[in-house]
């Protein structure tokens, strides 16, 4: 038996699907925006179970994040952040949950209804939605500006829709036509005005970071009660990426030092320092500052800088990191999205 109990926001209210239940006797997959503080737990415990299939919610905590929320004893997480994982490692699937720090949506299936479409064959990915990530896009301004024009109700506050000019900024940044405008800069603009914003726009230079919905994503998450934000976007559009380094060990050893330091950003970080040339980390594309995310495939989320050297040590030839660069760090940070170890494929 493998027990998780995620420890690392805000609390917000999440509303879920009413379950009905097909002439098969397989209901709905219910959905659970949680987010916490970091004193807080989630409040339950992810378990594998011998004779039993799926990844199961136990150990509920009364009065916790995730009872308030409505998860129950038994049910089966599908998907983590709108990614479909009951096909995954349990290990990964914890490491996802605990890449995405304060905050979390998950989709899951009562018990009786998982074991149902599994004797029946069901794929479980098709009972969900395809694409329920907003969009994360960084544009840079050209000559003839952001390649976007906002439109919204007279009168009305916090509610803007893009038109996207075809092959200008926005569009190569993937903003997608007639999607909703949530956020400006790490900002929401549920209470700004039409003039506000476009004053906003006009202050933020040469560079504009945008989360946006598309209609369909605007009315999935609307329908449920739940509150759009940046930790639940795809970042696949942004111009800083995580990257995956591969080292194998050689005589000298891997030529870097893991430094325990303070974050640009706030809290603490295991960095990489004293780089030498000609040895693996440089040769795989260690550069100097670089912060550590997750080492062979698991996140460092919570580790002290003993415990992550031993992580490292592991496997005493070859170790796999994770990391981001100081610029990247500072941006995730910037506009709300503190976790990018799981955006490098």
């Amino acid at each position: 038996k493998f027990e998780f109990n995620p420890k690392d926001g805000i609390d917000n209210p999440a509303l879920t699907l009413t379950e009905d239940t097909d002439a098969e006797g397989v209901g709905e997959p219910r959905f659970y925006l949680l987010t916490k503080d970091s004193a807080e737990s989630f409040g339950f415990c992810l378990h594998e179970e011998l004779g039993c299939q799926g990844h199961i919610i136990r150990q509920i905590e009364l009065g916790g994040v995730a009872q308030r929320r409505g998860l129950q004893d038994g049910d089966r997480l599908l998907q983590v952040n709108g990614h479909f994982v009951d096909h995954l490692d349990h290990l990964r699937v914890v490491q996802r949950i605990k890449a995405s720090g304060n905050q979390v949506l998950l989709a899951v299936l009562d018990g009786d209804s998982y074991e149902a479409a599994k004797s029946l064959g069901r794929d479980l990915s098709q009972m969900l939605p395809p694409d329920i990530r907003p969009r994360l896009c960084h544009v840079t301004r050209d000559k003839s500006g952001f390649g976007f024009t906002v439109s919204g109700p007279e009168g009305t506050k916090g509610t803007f829709q893009l038109s996207v000019r075809q092959d200008g900024p926005a569009d190569r940044a993937g903003v997608p036509a007639g999607s909703w405008l949530l956020e400006l800069n790490g900002d929401s603009v549920k209470s700004y005005s039409h003039t506000q914003l476009t004053k906003k726009l006009k202050q933020s230079g040469n560079k504009v970071t945008l989360l946006v919905a598309s209609s369909g994503v605007e009315e999935f998450y609307r329908l449920r009660g739940l509150r759009v934000t940046a930790a639940l976007a795809d970042p696949a559009w942004l111009p800083f990426k995580a990257r995956q380094l591969r080292l194998v060990k050689g005589p000298a050893g891997y030529g870097f030092l893991l430094k325990e330091d303070d974050c640009i950003w706030g809290g603490i970080g295991q960095f990489l320092w004293d780089v030498d040339e000609g040895l693996p980390a440089e040769q795989a594309g260690m550069k100097e500052g670089d912060r550590v995310l997750a080492v062979n495939g698991e996140s460092i989320e919570g580790l002290d800088h003993e415990q992550t050297v031993l992580r490292i040590r592991a496997h005493e030839e070859r170790v796999t990191l994770l990391v981001i660069d100081p610029a990247g760090d500072e941006f995730y940070h910037s506009v709300g999205f503190g976790h990018p170890a799981w955006s490098c494929p």
